[in-house]
């Protein structure tokens, strides 16, 4: 049987650098933050719970009204647990169909909140993708055009990267001074041959 691998890692870490790399390598990858998107706009059961706890104004022509919902989330963490609690298992179920519907070795879940949303348990490793938190901050300013305190204030929405890396079974150092791709090719070749 397949194995079922997370990659996570802080914002800015390179978790979707790394993803790509390995899809690069023919490994089938499932980018949970993308299909929770897709999800927020064609899972009707979803919808509906957006709608009863955020109001009907949360979708525009059937579609998920991204910036109201963000209003609604963005400085109140009940909201945003709240919002998390109705994401979160769907996108979990979606990524077991989709784990176990594709072909290959192993398949790779990338997403931010593995350990937070719980999904990490129906998971067989998890590797970690590290970089220093200023570096982080750097490639996030220059990625989103954003300043320094709104990266920091996302970065302390998220677990702190030192915990997160201590619950991983695998670490891919991103910092600028270890080749990422000679670590990406290693941990293929490992899961390559290892069976569940």
């Amino acid at each position: 049987m397949a194995l079922h691998i997370g990659l996570t890692g802080g914002i800015g870490s390179g978790k979707s650098t790394v993803a790509k790399i390995f899809e690069v390598l023919g490994i089938p990858v499932y980018y949970a933050d993308e299909a929770a998107k897709n999800l927020m706009n064609t899972d009707e059961e979803l919808k509906a719970g957006i709608k009863k706890h955020f109001g009907d104004q949360s979708y525009t022509d059937n579609q998920l009204n991204r910036n109201y919902l963000a209003e609604q989330v963005f400085n109140d963490n009940y909201k945003l647990e709240l919002l998390n609690s109705l994401v979160h298992p769907v996108t979990i179920r979606d990524a077991g169909i989709w784990m176990l519907n594709q072909k290959g070795p192993y398949t790779i879940k990338e997403a931010a909140l593995l350990f937070e949303s719980g999904s990490a348990e129906n998971l067989d490793y998890i590797i970690g993708v590290y970089a220093p938190q200023s570096l982080r901050i750097k490639r996030v300013m220059d990625r989103d055009h954003a300043t320094r305190e709104e990266v920091i204030k996302r970065i302390n929405r998220q677990v702190d990267d030192e915990i997160k890396m201590k619950l991983c079974d695998f670490i891919i150092h991103n910092d600028g001074q270890h080749p990422v791709i000679p670590q990406v090719i290693a941990l293929h070749e490992k899961f390559s041959v290892s069976e569940k």
